[in-house]
């Protein structure tokens, strides 16, 4: 394994540990860690045309790659859940597993944060699921605080940070 594949899953296994994490995002929905498939998994960069419907770049321009939340929510508002839709759609019909980042902003403690990342992440992973994914293509691992969209401590970046992020993978050997 490279260092840039060794740290961030020593700090994804730190964070699980300090969160106490549920069974489902240790374990995921496949029954290997989350931390092995991000450390192992190599990150989608090539983005391709944005006019072209089976594109990276169209899913993250056209569709959307991310949905928000509201202030300590999980909750998916109905935009979010649109936001969803066109992803299983675009899912179903391109070969790619899924990362699901839970992110929030920096109120609140580390702990809480990461807790709620958590609920986020799942929450999305669960709709997804609701709409046809197969469980088997979806992680969630949540970042909390650690990862802002928008470093600042204002009601605007508060409400960029408060997302899901939706981040596509190969699987090792794929």
């Amino acid at each position: 394994m490279t260092s840039t594949h060794l740290l961030p899953a020593l700090a994804l296994a730190a964070l699980m540990g300090i969160a106490g994490c549920s069974d489902k995002m240790a374990g995921g929905a496949g029954g290997f860690s989350d931390a092995d498939m991000i450390a192992d998994a190599e990150p989608i960069t090539a983005l391709g045309d944005p006019n072209d419907p089976t594109s990276v770049a169209y899913l993250q321009n056209s569709i959307g790659d991310r949905v928000y939340f509201a202030v300590d929510q999980s909750t998916l508002t109905e935009e979010a859940r649109l936001v969803l839709n066109g992803q299983a759609d675009w899912l179903a019909g391109n070969d790619f597993n899924v990362i699901i980042e839970g992110h929030a902003d920096e109120q609140g403690t580390r702990e809480y944060n990461l807790a709620l990342g958590a609920r986020r992440a799942s929450a999305v992973m669960d709709h997804l699921i609701a709409q046809g994914v197969a469980p088997t293509r979806l992680r969630t691992v949540s970042y909390g605080k650690e990862r802002p969209a928008e470093a600042c401590s204002e009601e605007r970046c508060y409400t960029l940070n408060r997302r899901a992020v939706t981040t596509l993978w190969r699987a090792p050997g794929a």
